[in-house]
């Protein structure tokens, strides 16, 4: 598999449909499956990660197959390499990292994924999650920790961005957070 450098998402309206688009997906490049799954009101994403070229490819071949039950599609490229693994909750958390808490909430997955790749290419912080649409009503959003003036600024560069196409819902940070915040995330 090559490196993953972009990430690609669709958003259906169905879940048959979103089967059938993530197939297709998967058959016209060579993509890594990130995320693949029904969401809030019976909605489907699919995450796909890879080089930019295959992700757009796939991305193409998906938004071809959905007609009608397209509500969002997005290629992401160059992302920074910190956002794949808090898309899979796999980053690890050092006691001593917990100096602020950033959170930026979207109202849609795909512009979560925009917003981590922003906060992470601001300042130096740790995207510890990146939430996609389960359970939270089809929203996405990101926490992340590292020094106060890193958080201020990564939360500020997502939320530029969520807000540039009217996706941003929320956006704080919290100093000194307790370590109890943190416990359902880490």
């Amino acid at each position: 598999m090559a490196a993953l450098e972009a990430i690609g998402l669709i958003e259906v309206t169905s879940i048959g449909v979103g089967l059938k688009v993530e197939d297709a997906m998967l058959k016209a490049a060579s993509v890594e499956l990130l995320v693949a799954r029904t969401i809030c009101s019976g909605k489907y994403l699919i995450v796909i990660g890879g080089e930019v070229s295959a992700v757009r490819a796939s991305v193409s071949a998906g938004v071809a197959l959905a007609e009608d039950a397209l509500i969002e599609e997005r290629v992401i490229p160059r992302v920074h390499p910190s956002v794949f693994p808090a898309i899979g909750l796999s980053v690890p958390l050092m006691e001593a990292e917990i100096e602020a808490l950033g959170v930026v909430e979207t109202f849609s997955a795909s512009s979560a994924v925009e917003a981590a790749d922003a906060a992470a290419k601001a300042a130096p912080v740790t995207l510890l999650r990146v939430h996609l649409a389960m359970a939270v009503g089809g929203k996405g959003f990101l926490l992340m920790t590292g020094d106060v003036a890193a958080v201020h600024a990564s939360v500020e560069a997502a939320a530029t961005v969520a807000a540039a196409d009217g996706m941003l819902v929320s956006k704080q940070v919290i100093p000194a957070p307790r370590r109890e915040l943190l416990e359902e995330y880490v």
